[in-house]
């Protein structure tokens, strides 16, 4: 938000204190004009109205982008955003070609009511019926990637396998997409698997409001039966900003009406739904907190009750690395007995474990089912989790390092001879400023400050900015924007990839004083 008039007298103020002929000493005299030409390039870049645009927007990467060389002159910041977002798109629609969305899901359900639900004089006479039986009852692989064919076409192949208890069977898909308008978009789809013959399918989404949006789903599904069409609606309005209603009417082999309310805010997701339908009717009403933590956590509950019985539901889930998401379910429900659900996200991959625990209401199912994932989770969230994450953490911030050696090598040198360059300045300013008694910089840190004593063994890492920091300063006053301070002249990254704060400590009219600023926050001394 600089005006020109500022940019200007910051611009004077620098070239004062690099410019070569203020210096005698070769060296200094060398490193002065480094310095000065590197003030003199922004300087270039921010006092002409198209690069500062630009700059402004969209940093450095925006001048060194290929295409700018054809935008005419004299165009409006608002102009230059749309000139980039087409060059963007361009460069986008290339990266299309080369790009497929891969998403899979793996289930396998087990088989584990030997544990609860077996009687001892069942096996009495049968070798080795000491050991509960657990069993693999069931499985499920699914499988799809997207292929972009031009901006607004995409073909979706997919394909899935399922057996439970010896029996099986599975499909192929193939879908194309096309994005018709701003508004809507139509799909194709045919399928066909070796339980069932082919399949014929039309998919239309719309937008009939900015608030409200309308899907509809046509099937053909051909079998020794006969043709058995489908026909699945969807009508969706924004309720509010947080909650959307959804009303669904589905038509064919099980056919249903449903109504849905759901709120999601930035700390719960509040879902309630009734369905009317044959051969399941059914309520249901659920509800998960998130947590503001780093992890992510969330804990959910559910009750739904129909003609097929009572199911209640509870459990959580929890950040565990960059890219993966564990949860846990427990569901107990009549006549469906206990059941355990583990489900792992990983990028777009889904592992789905669902343990059938017992047929029965048991006390001791429910026990284990809640408390045996929970001390499970903890002990490898300590012993595996926890280091692995560390270790991670640690040859990112060492790969970091290496790729960015030379380039902080360089910024080090340039900090250097710029405290070097700024002595006779600071000399100055201090003379002025007891003088009148303001603003001192006794001393000033920058860099990895370690307080807490669990991580007493981590090492300090910080530099000396005491110089650099008074030569800010400016009529008793020291004002820094919320910006990285390690773009400061004669600051620079001691720590790559680290949290970093600056202390300081000061006089001002005759009184220290000391101050912890975090990175990017804004500082100004004195408090008013």
């Amino acid at each position: 938000q600089a005006s020109q008039e500022e940019l200007k007298a910051a611009y004077r103020r620098l070239c004062m204190l690099y410019h070569p002929d203020k210096h005698r000493d070769p060296e200094l005299k060398t490193q002065a004009e480094r310095l000065f030409n590197l003030v003199h390039q922004a300087y270039e870049v921010l006092s002409d109205p198209q690069t500062r645009a630009i700059y402004d927007i969209y940093g450095r990467r925006g001048l060194e982008m290929e295409g700018w060389e054809v935008v005419e002159r004299k165009r409006t910041p608002a102009e230059i955003r749309e000139e980039f977002e087409r060059l963007q798109r361009e460069r986008e629609e290339r990266r299309l070609q080369q790009r497929t969305n891969p998403k899979g899901t793996i289930s396998v359900g087990i088989d584990a009511t030997d544990l609860f639900d077996r009687y001892d004089e069942e096996y009495e006479d049968v070798p080795g019926s000491s050991f509960p039986q657990i069993e693999i009852n069931k499985m499920h692989i699914s499988q799809s990637i997207e292929a972009p064919l031009t901006a607004t076409d995409t073909a979706i192949l997919s394909g899935n396998l399922s057996t439970q208890n010896g029996n099986g069977g599975g499909s192929i898909n193939v879908a194309l997409r096309r994005v018709t308008s701003a508004k809507g978009w139509g799909e194709l789809e045919f399928g066909a698997g070796d339980l069932q013959g082919p399949l014929f399918g039309l998919k239309i989404f719309r937008n009939l409001t900015p608030r409200c949006f309308i899907t509809t789903n046509c099937a053909l599904q051909f079998s020794s039966r006969g043709i058995r069409p489908g026909l699945t609606t969807v009508l969706a309005r924004n309720l509010d900003k947080n909650t959307m209603g959804y009303l669904q009417w589905r038509w064919g082999i099980q056919s249903a009406m449903n109504t849905s309310i759901v709120r999601d805010t930035k700390t719960s997701h509040f879902t309630v739904a009734l369905q009317l339908g044959i051969p399941h009717s059914f309520m249901m009403v659920s509800y998960q907190h998130k947590f503001q933590d780093e992890d992510q956590t969330r804990v959910k509950g559910s009750l739904k009750a129909g003609f097929f019985g009572t199911i209640v539901e509870y459990g959580a889930e929890r950040k565990i690395s960059r890219h993966s998401i564990l949860g846990a379910t427990v569901s107990v429900g009549v006549p469906q007995g206990v059941s355990l659900k583990i489900k792992l996200n990983r990028a777009s991959q889904t592992y789905f474990f669902p343990v059938h625990l017992t047929d029965q209401l048991l006390p001791s199912a429910v026990f284990y089912a809640t408390v045996g994932p929970l001390v499970i989770y903890f002990a490898m969230h300590r012993l595996i989790i926890k280091p692995y994450l560390r270790a991670q953490k640690e040859r990112e911030l060492e790969k970091q390092r290496e790729n960015t050696a030379s380039d902080i090598l360089q910024k080090k040198q340039e900090a250097e001879a710029a405290v070097r360059l700024m002595q006779e300045s600071v000399r100055r300013i201090i003379e002025a400023e007891e003088a009148r008694m303001g603003l001192i910089v006794v001393n000033a840190w920058y860099g990895k400050f370690v307080n807490d004593n669990s991580r007493k063994n981590e090492k300090v890492k910080v530099i000396d900015v005491t110089v650099p920091l008074q030569c800010l300063v400016k009529d008793s006053k020291l004002i820094l924007t919320e910006a990285s301070k390690a773009g400061l002249p004669g600051f620079y990254d001691p720590c790559v990839g680290e949290e970093k704060s600056l202390k300081v400590l000061y006089q001002f009219r005759g009184v220290l004083h000391q101050v912890m600023s975090a990175d990017n926050e804004a500082l100004r001394i004195p408090k008013q």
